[in-house]
């Protein structure tokens, strides 16, 4: 099985991952599609006259600060726009696909934060009226039951607290824990760089191989939102996942890129293709 995370910017090459995503079905092969929708959620957030804001965690991670509007904002576009992109453009393609959010079925639950606590200008802060958390709970029958009739799952945050309430989290520790839920033999992030990097944005500093038992060693290294995506990977590693991929999901056949050409960041143990 192969997790297929591809962030929301705008750059990125949607035609040709939908291309190779549609080969990987027709192959048989398993495989789940996350996205997100940051960059598209922050342009209608400012359209709409309630501009994004972002807090930086005491451990120095950058979030969306997201208050009930926002989240309405969140799900307009991640569940409606972009999910529905997705569902269409592999639909065009012959794929039966199914767009659902984490909320859906209870496909994904996490533990609401009722309260932040934030660096702004070098004081700490808490914050209340949040709607944001931790996912931590996979709950497969729905997606189980649309893969067995060869159904295509598209999926996005964001998911449901237990206590039933609509939360935003990170999509890229979602699509982690779906990873290591299904054992998945490769969990890919596609983003607008071409993998991590070690001087970001030089794009000729990629750092092309990791060792699993030093991802850790590379949190610091990475910038901005990468940070999260090598959080998800050694979590991801740690618990059963056998090969995690960053590429560039701007190029020509990106998917197939990573997964036999060698294009991106690899981190595994025997440094093995899918």
């Amino acid at each position: 099985m192969v997790v297929v995370k591809v962030g929301g910017g705008k750059d990125l090459n949607a035609p040709a991952i939908a291309d190779d995503l549609t080969n990987l079905h027709l192959q048989q092969e398993k495989v789940l599609l996350v996205h997100g929708g940051a960059e598209y959620t922050n342009e209608v957030a400012t359209a709409l006259g309630h501009p994004p804001q972002f807090v930086t965690s005491e451990s120095g991670v950058s979030s969306r600060r997201t208050d009930r509007r926002t989240l309405e904002i969140f799900c307009m576009v991640y569940c409606g726009r972009l999910n529905k992109m997705w569902v269409e453009m592999l639909q065009a393609r012959g794929v039966n696909a199914v767009g659902l959010s984490g909320m859906d079925g209870r496909i994904l639950q996490g533990r609401r934060k009722d309260r932040i606590r934030v660096r702004q200008n070098g004081r700490r802060r808490v914050l209340r009226d949040d709607w944001t958390g931790a996912v931590d709970t996979v709950n497969p029958l729905l997606l189980d039951l649309l893969w067995d009739n060869d159904f295509f799952p598209v999926v996005t945050p964001p998911v449901l607290s237990h206590n039933g309430e609509a939360i935003n989290v990170d999509g890229d520790a979602a699509a982690a824990l779906l990873a290591i839920h299904y054992q998945a033999c490769t969990l890919l992030y596609l983003s607008n760089v071409p993998g991590l990097l070690s001087n970001f944005p030089d794009e000729d500093s990629l750092i092309d191989h990791i060792p699993a038992d030093e991802v850790d060693d590379y949190v610091e290294v990475a910038a901005g939102r990468m940070k999260r995506k090598v959080m998800g990977a050694s979590h991801a590693l740690r618990h059963g996942v056998k090969t995690v991929i960053f590429a560039d999901g701007r190029s020509e056949s990106p998917v197939y890129r990573a997964l036999t050409g060698g294009a991106g960041t690899y981190m595994d143990t025997a440094r093995r293709r899918v």
